[in-house]
């Protein structure tokens, strides 16, 4: 008789802070009418509710469970911002994922933060091709530390980390990006080995070790996690992060979302959004062989009965009655209470700082403004948001220096839209800017601004390389660019202008002009590398990110004057 293993997983990623419930967009369609509603989903207290649900059901149905979190726990919120990460190691603490997987904006700020995260956390941290011999940290570095699962440099494998399902051992590792010296900051001596060659050299030891059952618990991202899958056989399952993606049925919600499980080389691969708005939960069935023969599950949003239309403003009683009733009835929607002593923990310990931020309100917004990272059809000309944040860094960095002709930033440093109504401080250092980035004033020839842009939405929708991720789209300010993602290297950029004397003029490929980005970009990170072609360059006074962008706006009535679309963009993936 063939056995079966029976698992019950749960896992998140991408989370970035968000300990508290976020706002959700679902669209719905009733007999009568399309109902546009805003619902709160998620946060930590309430995942911790359905995860002692969750692990409760498993074990009266004879499920091993486990936990797990996709990284990128840093960043994204105040909480961050304000606690340097010793809130998430608290608040992870209580959740008690069985790993964690490093993710890029772990380590934004060096291995010194993550040492602290380490010292903090009851959990191991994986990035089993992350190397440490030769890292320079000594007692204060990540190397050796006994919830540290990285480089095994003299097996050329991952540090595997063991549970035992019954007789059964299954084996988890974890994997991270391995350019992550091109979207990271990691401290000297740390070495990021391929992600393909170090899981083959892990999955061809735990065979010879008889092990079978092989979870890698990645932050590649989907399409990293596809070719990992492919070029790789014997893996498992792979519980992804990094790319934001969601999964599962969600289609009647009006959420765009991939099938949850999808399956490439026989190897399922899981993903759950972002910012603990839904906790993914899969049954999961294998054979002796480790293969999954049978998953089932989905991204769950836990909601409360808070729901409005997307200006906030309550619904008519009738649309109310309508949308909750649709929403009760969809498998991937429960109304779990959240765990009062997470809730507790929250409000006592990390909210009050908070609080004093969010009763500081900086402007007023007249509309709603979308972020999204990459054009679409809905939005061909992409973000509407980061232009009016390269807007600001322009005019703020124009106050300092009057040679200054544009802007240019990467999508992924802003993090939210912006709804109408009052922006607080803390929205725009929490959820909208909340890298505090230093500005950067450089002087560059046109040509390499040609080919930072082309190079950086080349890597940001893996045209003709492997990138690492959207985050690298360009937005602009002063600048504004055709790209044709169809034509051959180097002739991607087919128009590109700068802003002289209030008029749009053609960009001369030997003429000098004067930009300003953030210290990230300028650092040629994710495609940018054209930027060190610089002859000079300087951080600007005591002006930041979030900085330029709220004295911007406090500035004046600046929505008045519209931010006509300066991207211009045509896929490489559209036919003629």
């Amino acid at each position: 008789m063939t056995q079966r293993l029976l698992l019950k997983l749960a896992h998140i990623n991408d989370t970035h802070s968000h300990f508290e419930p976020s706002r959700v967009r679902f669209t719905l369609q009733s007999p009568n009418k399309q109902l546009a509603i805003s619902a709160n989903t998620g946060g930590y207290a309430r995942i911790k509710s359905q995860l002692d649900k969750t692990k409760a059901d498993a074990d009266a149905h004879g499920q091993h469970f486990v936990f797990l979190h996709g990284g990128d726990s840093f960043q994204g919120t105040l909480y961050f911002r304000e606690f340097k990460g010793a809130a998430n190691a608290d608040l992870l603490n209580q959740l008690k994922p069985d790993a964690m997987v490093l993710g890029n904006h772990e380590i934004d700020g060096g291995n010194a933060p993550v040492r602290r995260f380490l010292d903090a956390i009851e959990f191991p941290l994986m990035a089993g091709n992350m190397e440490l011999s030769e890292e320079q940290l000594g007692d204060k570095g990540l190397k050796g530390h006994p919830r540290m699962l990285d480089y095994d440099p003299q097996s050329q494998c991952a540090r595997v980390h063991f549970i035992a399902m019954g007789n059964t051992q299954l084996a988890i590792f974890g994997i991270t990006l391995d350019q992550m010296k091109s979207i990271a900051h990691p401290d000297p001596g740390t070495e990021f080995h391929s992600a393909i060659d170090v899981t083959r050299n892990t999955v061809q030891m735990l065979h010879g070790q008889g092990v079978q059952h092989i979870l890698v618990l990645s932050h590649l991202g989907i399409d990293g996690d596809r070719v990992l899958a492919d070029a790789v056989d014997g893996i498992s399952l792979i519980v992804g992060g990094h790319s934001h993606t969601q999964q599962g049925d969600c289609k009647d919600l009006g959420v765009p979302a991939l099938p949850y499980g999808e399956v490439v080389n026989h190897t399922p691969i899981v993903h759950a959004g972002k910012y603990a708005e839904t906790l993914g939960l899969a049954d999961i069935e294998f054979n002796t062989d480790g293969k999954v023969t049978a998953l089932s599950g989905r991204n769950l949003f836990m909601l409360d009965t808070d729901l409005t239309d997307h200006s906030g403003k309550p619904l008519p009683e009738d649309d109310y009655q309508e949308a909750l009733s649709l929403l009760q009835a969809h498998p991937a929607i429960t109304w779990e209470p959240g765990d009062r002593q997470v809730d507790n923990l929250l409000a006592q310990k990390y909210r009050p700082r908070i609080d004093e931020l969010e009763r500081q309100i900086v402007a007023l917004v007249p509309q709603n403004m979308v972020h999204t990272r990459l054009p679409s059809k809905a939005l061909p000309h992409g973000s509407e948001l980061a232009p009016w944040v390269s807007r600001a860094m322009y005019s703020r960095a124009k106050l300092q220096d009057k040679r200054i002709d544009f802007a240019l930033h990467n999508a992924g440093g802003v993090r939210d839209s912006l709804d109408p109504g009052e922006l607080s401080l803390a929205d725009v250092l929490g959820k909208v800017l909340p890298f505090d980035i230093p500005l950067v004033s450089y002087q560059i020839r046109g040509r390499y601004i040609c080919q930072a842009l082309e190079s950086a939405i080349d890597t940001a929708t893996n045209n003709g390389i492997q990138g690492t991720g959207t985050g690298s789209f360009p937005y602009t300010y002063g600048l504004r660019y055709q790209y044709d993602g169809r034509r051959p290297r180097g002739e991607r950029i087919v128009s590109l202008e700068v802003m002289q004397q209030k008029q749009w003029r053609p960009l001369n490929s030997d003429e000098l002009y004067t930009g300003v980005s953030s210290q990230y970009t300028i650092s040629g990170k994710e495609g940018y590398h054209p930027l060190l072609n610089n002859e000079w360059r300087q951080q600007m006074d005591a002006l930041t990110l979030p900085g330029a962008f709220i004295e911007f706006i406090r500035s004046g009535d600046v929505w008045a004057d519209p931010v006509g679309p300066n991207v211009h963009y045509t896929s490489h993936l559209k036919q003629d």
